[in-house]
């Protein structure tokens, strides 16, 4: 897994034939090693609901031994399973139940059983679930409390892993400096101990820093690079919601149907695989692209940022409702529904308690000024 990436052939390979002999011998100590690494396959390839089965079959079995590390494991499981299937609050309560569990003291040394510390993990993806639950402070102390635990370890793939997480954390709240400088460092020491699965996110992430902070057609380069080269060494995961960022920097650039092309794949495989963790944006940015174009589709695009914020409320996925809404509300400051605009901003951004610093509330807050206007 270190060597080649969690998703290589070989790897499924050898933890089918670990099962298979699970199965030849009986009931065996070694059957939840072999349920978790297969889960852990399977979830690099995106196949969420062969996934789910095995982390659900993993939390039955460690509930059965009560062994809180295998416990541990299972919760993670089932937690990340969950939050890209875009079920946030849950994968938040199973992350939050791994975190209770751990003790660094007892626990550091099951990083080499499963490949990263899930301390470092669990907190880094209920980072994640904060944040899309709309708690974008919460989700930043999270990940904070993630590298510092990762940092006193000294487990490097545990390390490197983690600074990909607090990327794509920064890359959630917008903040673009940090999230260069952390995949940057991801790169580096991925490169230095041969990790692979986390150079290719690591370029990934650098690349949508770069777009974020206007040098657009660099970080549309390296993003493309990194999707192709993660897709070579087996992984699947996160791809619609990569492919979305893709479609947003092509926006950018005047790249409008290239954008709509890359969100129409991103779409088709959230469909396909059941990965939902970004479908809302994904249909947010498709909405927006099509107020791109030449003739901008504006009927096209209010069904666009409607479903994307039916998308947003089913998940309970406060910021991106958030974002629906903006774009919805700007959609029809234009055609001059501005009661309308201010009915359907307001509440939204006043269910808010933190993250007022943010780019994306600091934009909420001018639109609804200004629509009061």
């Amino acid at each position: 897994m270190a060597a080649k990436g969690q998703g290589a052939p070989e790897v499924g390979q050898a933890y089918a034939r670990a099962r298979e002999l699970c199965r030849q011998v009986g009931e065996t100590p070694q059957l939840f090693p072999v349920l978790w690494g297969l889960w852990r396959f399977y979830w690099m390839q995106a196949e969420h609901q062969t996934a789910r089965e095995l982390a659900e079959q993993c939390l039955s079995l460690s509930q059965l031994l009560q062994d809180p590390a295998l416990l541990l494991g299972a919760h993670f499981a089932l937690g990340g399973t969950l939050l890209f299937c875009g079920e946030f609050a849950p994968a938040r309560t199973s992350l939050e139940q791994g975190i209770a569990l751990y003790n660094a003291r007892e626990h550091r040394s099951l990083a080499f059983r499963y490949g990263q510390d899930l301390g470092v993990t669990d907190l880094s993806y209920a980072s994640w679930a904060l944040w899309f639950l709309g708690y974008p402070d919460q989700a930043l102390q999270r990940m904070n409390e993630a590298f510092a635990l990762a940092q006193e370890l000294s487990h490097q793939l545990s390390l490197a892993a983690v600074f990909t997480y607090a990327a794509q954390t920064s890359l959630f709240r917008r903040e673009g400096p940090a999230a260069q400088d952390q995949a940057e460092a991801a790169m580096a020491l991925s490169s230095e101990h041969g990790f692979p699965q986390f150079l290719t996110l690591g370029v990934i992430l650098r690349g949508w820093a770069l777009t974020i902070q206007g040098q657009v057609e660099e970080g549309i380069a390296q993003m493309r690079h990194g999707l192709a080269t993660r897709r070579a060494i087996g992984i699947e995961l996160c791809r619609p919601y990569m492919l979305t960022a893709l479609a947003e920097a092509c926006g950018q650039v005047g790249q409008g149907e290239e954008g709509l092309y890359i969100l129409a794949e991103a779409l088709a495989l959230g469909d396909k695989n059941g990965e939902r963790l970004y479908e809302a944006e994904t249909y947010r940015l498709k909405g927006a692209l099509l107020l791109q174009q030449t003739a901008p589709d504006e009927s096209q695009a209010e069904t666009c940022f409607q479903q994307a914020l039916d998308s947003a409320r089913r998940q309970q996925a406060k910021s991106l409702e958030l974002r629906a809404v903006m774009s919805l509300s700007r959609l029809w400051q234009r055609q001059d529904k501005g009661a309308e605009s201010r009915k359907l901003l307001a509440p939204v951004y006043g269910w808010f308690t933190e993250g007022f610093d943010t780019a994306d509330l600091r934009d909420a807050k001018a639109l609804l000024e200004a629509l009061e206007r």
